[in-house]
């Protein structure tokens, strides 16, 4: 497995402020391939991306849509769903070849490191290491990554308005084991640093029960962005 090609998928909407440093985490490497599917971005994303020499395709704006039509033109026998705010750590590539070695293993993602330096944000990183090595359930800021052919087996991406890590997780769990690398990825801070760290938090988890106990992904997608609680059926 060592010379097989590892396809890095980077969805991208208005992220000129992030897509280099995360393009610059990926290379240079032996037998990989960028793909950056850009939703519609109205800032220099796309000739960003453009100069560093990576493919850059356009797609219908959302993410599960925008990874899938990157997944579906990877040449790659690996996919690694990268978010453009976060950076791969280095050596990535070797660690995702050797961890779809290990017997039983048929996905993975890394840690998570976040950054900023805040005490509340060290708390956040103890709970998705619990959550990832106990539930596995790594979310895509972890850098998700799986074998195309697993991928296409389990459906890819259910395009939904949100949760479509989450609902992907739930799939490949029932495939085999996910394992969590040690080695962190990091991601921008910029969501918690926006609403708050606890606040954030209980919005995430508000969001997951609401999706599990069947609210619409829609009515979610309106919760996490507004970042507020909302009625459902006219009742809170």
């Amino acid at each position: 497995m060592k010379n097989i090609k590892i396809s890095i998928i980077i969805p991208t909407l208005n992220e000129a402020g992030n897509i280099q440093q995360a393009i610059a985490t990926t290379q240079p490497n032996v037998n990989i391939e960028v793909i950056v599917v850009d939703g519609g971005s109205q800032d220099d994303t796309v000739a960003i991306a453009q100069s560093l020499g990576v493919k850059v395709i356009s797609s219908s704006p959302g993410r599960a849509v925008q990874m899938n039509t990157g997944a579906a033109l990877a040449t790659g026998e690996i996919l690694l769903f990268l978010h453009a705010d976060t950076r791969l750590p280095v050596g990535f590539d070797e660690m995702i070849r050797a961890a779809l070695r290990q017997p039983g293993v048929v996905a993975g993602a890394f840690a998570l490191r976040i950054d900023a330096d805040l005490a509340g944000l060290r708390w956040v990183e103890k709970g998705v290491y619990w959550r990832s090595h106990f539930f596995q359930m790594p979310y895509g800021d972890q850098a998700i990554f799986m074998t195309k052919a697993l991928f296409q087996e389990v459906g890819c991406f259910p395009e939904l308005p949100i949760m479509e890590d989450f609902e992907l997780m739930r799939r490949l769990k029932r495939a085999g084991k996910i394992t969590i690398l040690s080695v962190a990825a990091i991601t921008s801070a910029r969501r918690w640093l926006q609403r708050g760290v606890f606040q954030t938090t209980l919005i995430n988890q508000v969001v997951i029960i609401a999706y599990l106990l069947g609210v619409a992904p829609a009515q979610l997608r309106n919760l996490y962005r507004q970042g507020k609680f909302f009625r459902i059926g006219g009742r809170l």
